[in-house]
């Protein structure tokens, strides 16, 4: 399957990896990557000098593209815009912050910077600044959320921008990628359906909720200060939903669920950490390899996509 995505990045199949914190390391990108895919770094809040030194056992590991998915709020974005140029790494995803401040540099640099929006707005000054393309995520992925539906929000970006969008959110198979394509998108950003991929460092109890979730085991928290997160339904949701409703501060909130995602995701505590993941949870049946889980995607998409 060929697409503007595809060409733009070098890759075989226009399947773009989330770039999850804690989750998206070396292990997982590289075989990302190696399937055809576009493995991503999460780079989250960590030191530029982990993320180069993750950005080199990728490199060990495979020879074909891969990105850094950076959040321009991190106290070392700064740092990390830099280590990207300097280990030539060809593309840049972007969330949490405006990344205006490093286009120049990048653009300059050779590499592909892909932004994720949630607004037509959004959309429209990334494509201003210079992006190469934008991820159009809808409110149904797992982790920070936008207001809008990926099936409004997709068609919506698509009409207003020349550059090629990605759709995501709520994407964990072939039917999902053949519907945001036949919206305009030109690939696909898929998360959750990864954390269950058997290159993914995720503790198995994490794994296993992932797997056991249904349909409607998401839990939204974090709107009353405008910042909200979708997690899978346990011990400490309830709680922080219980503090929102009694009106408790931005700070206790925070400190509720400091350190809670790495909780989870190294020590699997799936009752008092974070468990990040999309609606589409309710999908995923099972552990795959990268390579499994992507052709699978691609042989169910081409099926309905050759149909229409």
């Amino acid at each position: 399957m060929e697409t503007r995505i595809t060409e733009l990045l070098g890759i075989q199949y226009p399947i773009i990896q989330g770039g999850m914190a804690w989750v998206a390391e070396h292990n997982l990108v590289a075989a990302v990557s190696e399937a055809g895919g576009l493995g991503l770094i999460g780079a989250a809040n960590a030191p530029a000098e982990a993320v180069r030194e993750e950005i080199r056992k990728v490199k060990e590991r495979t020879k074909k593209p891969f990105g850094v998915n950076i959040m321009p709020l991190s106290p070392f974005a700064d740092d990390i815009a830099k280590v990207v140029i300097e280990e030539g790494v060809k593309v840049v995803t972007t969330g949490a912050g405006n990344p205006g401040k490093y286009m120049e540099l990048w653009k300059a640099a050779g590499i592909k910077i892909i932004p994720v929006v949630a607004s037509v707005a959004h959309a429209r000054k990334m494509e201003k600044c210079g992006a190469d393309a934008v991820v159009a995520e809808g409110m149904e992925s797992g982790g920070h959320i936008g207001s809008h539906t990926t099936m409004s929000l997709v068609p919506q970006v698509v009409d207003a921008l020349e550059i090629p969008v990605i759709g995501a959110g709520g994407i964990g198979d072939g039917r999902g990628m053949a519907a945001v394509f036949m919206l305009g998108a030109e690939g696909v950003q898929i998360g959750t359906r990864f954390l269950v991929a058997r290159e993914c460092i995720v503790h198995d109890n994490y794994k296993q909720r992932v797997i056991k979730a249904k349909d409607i085991d998401t839990e939204v928290t974090g709107t009353s200060h405008g910042h909200p997160v979708r997690s899978l339904r346990n011990k400490m949701t309830r709680q922080y939903v219980k503090m929102e409703q009694e009106g408790a501060t931005f700070e206790e909130l925070e400190y509720l669920t400091l350190g809670s995602l790495r909780n989870a995701v190294i020590e699997g505590d799936i009752q008092e950490g974070t468990v990040l993941a999309g609606q589409i949870a309710g999908l995923v049946k099972k552990e795959q390899t990268c390579k499994e889980i992507i052709e699978e995607i691609m042989k169910e998409a081409n099926d309905l996509l050759c149909k229409k």
